[in-house]
């Protein structure tokens, strides 16, 4: 038996609750894993709370990211012992995921622990991070370069957003981060930003042309706020949109892709081939500094996620929640 959250619905309901699981119950998969941690993402929060469609199947484990131990294996690439992490697949959506002590997976979704992380800094990384990372990655393979200006990261305050800002700062590049808690202008400053705008300057509609401004964006909010920074940047910049915290919608016009050449980057983290998910976290290994870990990131245990989910929701956590799934 191992706990996991786990989440229900049937005729009386939707609901999640920290359980006791058989392990013959676990799906299937050729390896099984030892969970030491997890994460709480945005993702995470909307399957827990029912607020989103997100979990395809019932009952559900949510959970999209997970760092553990291998406990048995019949893949090739993975023995008895080997120390691994998991971002994405639809885990925790249409297979049971990493918020409990134990996950059976498919082995291709596995690559190894990099030996630079413990499995709690992973997971202070987790998606967030790794996503960050991929958005990074598309802004140099489009040219982008600290020398060519200013780079705007939206919902800064959020996991992707706090790692964006830290990486681009020590790549050298002059960030600006758009957020809506003035009060933390101070956190964001000690990541990297060199300059806090309100993030009403970009949420509202706007014109399908504004002044240049941006060499790039990372964006995680969409609809007005991704529109809005598509029309503001300068010619021949790169945005990255990787999240929908504002909205699904995008409500622009071609105008910033045909008349400025604005390239519009979509990452998506979920099915990233291995190799590239292998690149993004050699990259973070070199490129982030292990000691905004404990600025970005706090630990619950596993039996806390369920209220901290609507607390997220609410937008009252910063940056990145690790869930210790043994306490």
């Amino acid at each position: 038996m191992f706990n996991a959250i786990l989440i229900e619905k049937d005729d009386t309901g939707y609901r999640a609750a920290l359980r006791k699981i058989d392990e013959a119950q676990l799906p299937e998969g050729d390896v099984t894993v030892r969970v030491a941690y997890s994460t709480l993402n945005f993702k995470d929060a909307l399957a827990i709370t029912g607020s989103s469609p997100v979990v395809r199947q019932f009952p559900m484990v949510p959970g999209i990211d997970l760092a553990g131990t291998v406990e048995s294996s019949s893949h090739p690439d993975y023995e008895v012992g080997d120390q691994v992490l998991l971002n994405g697949w639809g885990v925790g959506e249409g297979h049971w995921g990493g918020l409990a002590q134990k996950a059976r997976l498919n082995g291709d979704w596995l690559i190894p622990l990099p030996q630079a992380f413990s499995a709690a800094e992973a997971m202070a990384i987790g998606t967030a991070g790794y996503t960050a990372m991929l958005c990074i990655l598309a802004l140099e393979r489009n040219g982008v370069t600290p020398e060519q200006g200013e780079v705007l990261v939206t919902g800064a305050n959020g996991g992707v957003g706090s790692f964006a800002i830290a990486l681009l700062a020590r790549l050298g590049y002059r960030v600006v981060a758009s957020t809506g808690r003035p009060g933390e202008q101070d956190y964001l400053k000690r990541l990297g930003a060199h300059e806090i705008i309100d993030r009403a300057s970009l949420s509202a509609p706007g014109k399908p042309l504004a002044r240049e401004r941006w060499a790039a964006v990372v964006d995680s909010v969409g609809s007005h706020t991704l529109a809005n920074a598509c029309a503001s940047t300068r010619a021949n910049g790169t945005v990255a949109a990787c999240g929908l915290a504002q909205g699904m919608d995008f409500p622009a016009t071609v105008a910033p892709f045909i008349l400025r050449g604005v390239t519009l980057a979509g990452i998506n983290s979920v099915t990233q081939p291995k190799v590239r998910r292998i690149e993004a976290w050699q990259r973070l290994t070199c490129d982030l500094d292990p000691a905004l870990l404990t600025l970005i990131s706090h630990e619950i245990g596993l039996g806390d996620a369920i209220d901290a989910a609507s607390r997220l929701l609410a937008g009252e956590l910063r940056g990145r929640v690790v869930v210790n799934v043994n306490r």
